[in-house]
């Protein structure tokens, strides 16, 4: 009879394991389907000034970025990518809105006192905005530069649940700020208080940014990171300055405003050891990438993120930097304010585990306002009426992908310029505000991406063609195109 009544236990014991392992494997099942259905996150680093050879993956050989080659290596690194412009609030416009700058709203660094940059309009619908109403948590951090604190250009007023960093570019100029924003609240940094060097803004900006994704974790979110390095002023704290001093002689010294009105209100600081500093400046930029990537896999949720390293326009020659001397163009024509492939080509790298193969190198031409219609197409929601852009989802998961018929830039300063990138052909036109109808300079990118060799004469049709859209592609701005219009 024992023995009986202690089978039926067993019996009885392994129906219940029986219906219990079932159970969980349902419940991991359950998981995995709903991880997957999962919308993804999605994080965009935004270098400031950072050129296309800049980085060790893209042939950098002075120092080395691990942490970024380390995306490269393990997703897909882009060799035809363009910024919005080749400066920096027209090219975080084209970013924001999917527009390019003949029609974006921002089409200049045009500053507004005391504080802050001309606003994009409220009327203007920014990927910000698109992910917040499809149930995003939306974070920015780092430069903002699209309109001063409480206006309609607020990035708060463009989408973002939360901002920290500097919310005007020309105070983003300096590295330990008097003060930077937290939403509405202009947080005083008194460690910076006269010539203090308590807080190095890219470091608190970097913590707060970490912060938002720990937050955020159980969530869905869009972080974007748009740093302030490397731009000028060259500065970095000592721990990393140690690193490179005395690697890149003869030095490059640089007599900055130390003592001028402009001190940390956007005048460049002073730099006896600009190489080193550059190098400094690029290592932090590497190791707070690899510090997001780290972040995003201690929490378990790297491998249902997009994240997006580029660059906002070609490298700088201000505050001490020394671009040729880094071959920070990646020897490209051409610098930040040129319309020169130096000017506006950039490195574009996106990681995407079990989405994006590894080690793949896309030669698709594209550009900024290529990024918000790829979002849309990612949490598949239509794409607002008007824009410039064409997904590089295809690109991205190895389908087929749709080509552009042609790329359009126009910038305002130095006297008007205006670029076409139509297949391989590229045209520029310089100085539109004494001439409607300069010349256009023509470049086969397939044979001459260096754009050393003008074969406009050779070409006539090409010419012509790219003369039209010029005309097509530029739209009536009263706020940005100053004597750029036809009378």
């Amino acid at each position: 009879m024992k023995n009986k009544i202690d089978n039926n236990h067993l019996i009885i014991i392994g129906l219940i394991l029986s219906v219990g392992i079932f159970s969980n494997g349902c419940e991991r099942k359950d998981s995995i389907q709903q991880s997957s259905n999962k919308k993804p996150n999605i994080v965009f680093i935004l270098a400031d000034d950072l050129g296309y050879g800049d980085l060790s993956c893209y042939g950098q050989s002075n120092f080395q970025t691990p942490n970024i080659d380390k995306l490269a290596n393990n997703g897909m690194l882009f060799t035809q990518h363009y910024s919005g412009s080749t400066v920096c609030a027209p090219s975080r416009s084209s970013l924001m809105t999917g527009q390019h700058t003949g029609k974006t709203y921002i089409r200049g660094n045009k500053g507004i006192d005391p504080e802050g940059q001309f606003p994009i309009a409220s009327s203007v619908v920014t990927v910000a905005e698109l992910l917040k109403e499809a149930g995003y948590v939306t974070g920015a951090f780092g430069k903002w530069g699209l309109g001063p604190p409480g206006s309609v250009g607020d990035p708060n007023m463009q989408g973002f649940d939360q901002f920290y960093g500097y919310n005007c570019q020309t105070l983003a100029h300096n590295y330990y700020p008097y003060h930077l924003w937290d939403n509405q609240l202009k947080v005083i940094l008194n460690e910076n208080s006269g010539r203090s060097t308590g807080i190095y803004g890219p470091e608190i900006i970097h913590k707060n940014a970490l912060k938002f994704i720990e937050d955020n974790k159980d969530t869905t979110f869009f972080l974007y990171y748009p740093s302030t390095i490397p731009h000028a002023e060259l500065l970095a704290p000592q721990n990393y300055m140690a690193k490179f001093r005395g690697m890149f002689l003869p030095e490059n010294k640089y007599k900055g405003t130390d003592e001028e009105k402009r001190f940390r209100k956007g005048g460049y600081g002073s730099q006896n050891e600009a190489h080193a500093a550059f190098a400094a400046m690029i290592n932090i930029l590497d190791d707070q990438v690899g510090e997001i990537y780290s972040k995003l896999k201690e929490l378990g949720i790297v491998d249902n993120t997009l994240l997006i390293f580029t660059s906002d326009n070609g490298p700088h020659k201000e505050g001490g930097a020394d671009p040729d001397y880094f071959d920070s163009n990646g020897k490209l024509k051409g610098y930040k304010r040129d319309l020169y492939e130096g000017g506006i080509r950039v490195p574009m790298i996106a990681f995407w585990p079990e989405k994006i193969t590894s080690k793949t190198t896309s030669h698709h031409v594209s550009a900024f306002w290529d990024f918000l219609p790829t979002v849309c197409d990612i949490i598949k929601i239509d794409k607002p009426e008007n824009i410039d852009g064409i997904s590089f989802l295809p690109e991205l998961l190895g389908k087929k992908q749709e080509v552009h018929d042609y790329l359009y830039w126009e910038f305002h300063e130095q006297n008007g310029k205006q670029a076409v990138r139509f297949g391989n052909w590229k045209g520029i036109r310089l100085n539109m505000h004494e001439n409607l109808e300069a010349p256009i300079e023509l470049y086969d990118l397939t044979t001459d991406v260096w754009e050393q060799n003008n074969i406009a004469s050779d070409h006539p049709e090409i010419v012509k063609k790219i003369a039209g859209i010029m005309e097509k592609e530029h739209t009536y701005s009263k706020e940005f195109s100053f004597r750029f219009e036809r009378k």
